[in-house]
């Protein structure tokens, strides 16, 4: 019975658009019935007077607002004129009308009929068009009922569009994913290089899946969890994919949504999506950027100000874990800044997880690459662990740049496949940027900038804790690069002092050349410059390894330009032994440059040559490099000896070698 009378409600339901139709429709189905029957032919004043002189005229009405003349026919007249018949007028309708442009024309053809005996007597009168006149008055306030009627019904029902948008300006934004919307077709297959981040995540779509099998112990399904790195890791990659694989609903949304000019509105937006997961739990939100509204509160706040966006802050917070909780709704959300998180939102009961994407080490950028191999029609040189180690510090939105340029460049050569040597030349362009082959540099300053790329690659061979060599090239690139040289850092997370000095060595080996060669120094040791300045107050002022300063770090406590945490005396001496490590280090490059300066100029001379040398040019210009370098693949899996215990490597160099 119910079902039946639900039905029957439906089948009823006229709304004012349905009434509407209904009155156009009557209108238009009248003017179809007279267009069928026919309608009032036009004739000139001469065959007016033809028709009058037949006897065919019953009356004749003047019309003298409008200058027309409507002819009306007897009935015994019809016969004569086959177009009308005597059902065709249901309403007081002329059968012929004419148009008079003075009324004294029209006079004489009536003077005329009267002379010659025809009965023809016109009555003379005006017409108003009640209907037009109606419609003038009553159109305008029917269009504003329906303009009225279109706005209450957007806002009712929620809908966006125009005119719907200012009304639901509170709505929330949030994109929804279910099994009736499924539109993600990642999964966790297609996210590498994150497995701890990747399990973690996938505990959780668990817990919505199973929470017997977590509750049934005694355990609570945490609320929130935050995914915290650097830019481009994959935290939105793996949100993504936990979209694709979770079986429940899933809410994306970013932080800056929340954010808006008016009052209320974010926080507004806040309880309608929170409203929208309970409605749907279990779920899951994802917020994107969460920075944008989980910034600290108090930073910035105008005095006396209403903070919108502390406003939202607030409602979020009250939302994921206020006096009402709600069960089966978990928060997930994403920042490459949760230093500048607020408190109260990082604490356990809120964000019961923060879990870190970081770089990705060898072996994930090994598995990167193998996930965005497959997409690409490969040559048989091509190997994932070569391509990773090529790559040291490389995130994995910055991996999957280098494999789309690389099969950009062989396309561009015409290859049927991709091949090492594209993916050589899209790294430089991705590192470097884009050659320059037409800049114009004269001979004079192309010697310099060789003698300073070998100055640079020399130091880096000859230097025990520098980074291997990779390529040395004079090839202008991007902007204000007139040459690089590309090395192959250590696979560490830790760094000693001897390896930080040795680098900055190796960075003003540039412009230790320059002053040995032509005795004069140039503008093109900036970059490297800049380099060794921060590594030098790095090495004062955060890292604790200059003996004068102390075993003491500044890095927290200086981020406030306007209160240093430390001392004028103190901000001078860690000044004064910038300069000296600085000069120091510049020193020790001069003086390994005058002893190897036989194979200084081979390398330039080579470079003016060639312009570009490989790892393997060097060893045959100037010999093999005298220190041994480690595997990084076996530094991070030593093999085991015949005592079944792991070899050290890192200890000392005997170890090593």
């Amino acid at each position: 019975m119910s079902d039946n009378k639900k039905g029957d409600n439906k089948k009823l339901n006229l709304n004012s658009y349905w009434i509407w139709g209904l009155l156009i429709f009557l209108i238009l189905a009248m003017n179809v019935v007279t267009l069928i029957n026919g309608k009032t032919q036009n004739k000139t004043l001469g065959e007016f007077e033809e028709i009058a002189r037949k006897g065919h005229i019953e009356k004749v009405k003047v019309i003298t607002n409008t200058n027309k003349v409507k002819i009306y026919l007897k009935k015994d007249a019809l016969v004569h004129y086959p177009e009308f018949n005597e059902n065709r007028f249901n309403l007081e309708q002329a059968h012929f009308s004419s148009e008079y442009g003075d009324i004294a024309t029209f006079d004489k053809i009536i003077d005329r009929l009267r002379v010659d005996n025809i009965g023809v007597d016109p009555f003379y009168t005006t017409e108003v068009n009640y209907v037009g006149t109606i419609l003038s008055y009553l159109l305008p306030f029917a269009l504003i009922i329906g303009l009225w009627l279109f706005f209450m019904r957007r806002v009712g029902s929620g809908s966006g569009g125009p005119g719907g948008q200012i009304f639901n300006i509170g709505k929330s934004k949030a994109t929804l994913f279910d099994s009736t919307n499924s539109k993600v077709n990642v999964t966790f297959k297609d996210v590498a290089g994150l497995e701890e981040a990747k399990e973690e995540v996938m505990e959780v779509v668990d817990f919505l899946k199973n929470p017997k099998k977590y509750t049934s112990l005694g355990g609570k399904i945490p609320k929130g969890v935050l995914l915290v790195g650097p830019p481009g890791t994959g935290k939105t990659l793996l949100a993504k994919a936990v979209a694709g694989e979770a079986n429940v609903p899933f809410f994306s949304i970013s932080g800056s949504d929340f954010v808006e000019m008016f009052v209320g509105v974010g926080a507004s937006r806040v309880r309608d999506l929170f409203k929208q997961a309970r409605e749907k739990a279990p779920c899951i939100v994802f917020i994107d950027e969460i920075d944008a509204i989980g910034r600290a509160r108090g930073r910035g706040a105008v005095q006396g100000g209403n903070d919108e966006r502390e406003n939202t802050l607030n409602q979020l917070l009250v939302e994921m874990d206020g006096f009402a909780t709600d069960k089966g709704v978990i928060l997930m959300a994403a920042t490459n800044r949760p230093d500048i998180l607020d408190k109260a939102l990082l604490r356990p009961g809120r964000f019961d997880r923060q879990i870190g994407i970081d770089r990705p080490d060898l072996k994930g950028r090994e598995a990167i690459f193998k996930v965005h191999l497959q997409n690409i029609k490969q040559s048989g040189d091509l190997k994932a662990e070569t391509l990773a180690e090529m790559t040291p510090g490389f995130a994995g939105a910055e991996i999957a740049n280098v494999c789309n340029e690389a099969a950009l460049v062989a396309a561009r050569r015409n290859k049927k496949a991709v091949e090492m040597d594209d993916f050589n030349y899209a790294l430089d362009r991705v590192i470097g940027g884009l050659e320059k082959k037409n800049k114009i540099i004269s001979p004079r300053e192309k010697e310099i900038i060789a003698y300073h790329e070998a100055g640079h690659a020399i130091c880096g061979w000859f230097l025990e804790f520098a980074s291997p060599l990779v390529k040395v090239t004079i090839v202008p690139r991007g902007v204000g690069t007139l040459g690089y040289a590309q090395y192959l850092p250590k696979e560490e997370y830790i760094t000693r002092t001897e390896a930080m000095l040795d680098r900055m060595t190796m960075t003003l080996g540039g412009r230790a050349a320059e002053k040995i060669v032509f005795d004069k120094i140039s503008t093109g040791a900036q970059n490297d410059l800049d380099q060794v300045t921060k590594m030098a107050y790095s090495m004062v002022s955060v890292f604790g390894m200059n003996e004068k300063v102390g075993n003491v770090s500044f890095y927290g406590m200086s981020q406030d330009n306007f209160n240093k945490p430390y001392s004028d005396e103190t901000a001078t001496l860690i000044d004064d032994e910038v300069r000296r490590i600085i000069e120091l280090q510049y020193a020790a490059a001069q003086e390994l440059l005058k002893g190897r300066r036989k194979e200084l100029d081979i390398l330039a001379a080579q470079l003016l040559d060639k312009e570009v040398l490989l790892k393997s040019d060097v060893e045959r210009l100037i010999g093999a490099r005298p220190y041994p370098e480690i595997d990084n693949f076996k530094a991070i899996n030593p093999a085991k000896d015949k005592d079944g215990k792991y070899k050290e490597l890192f200890d000392d160099e005997e170890a090593i070698a």
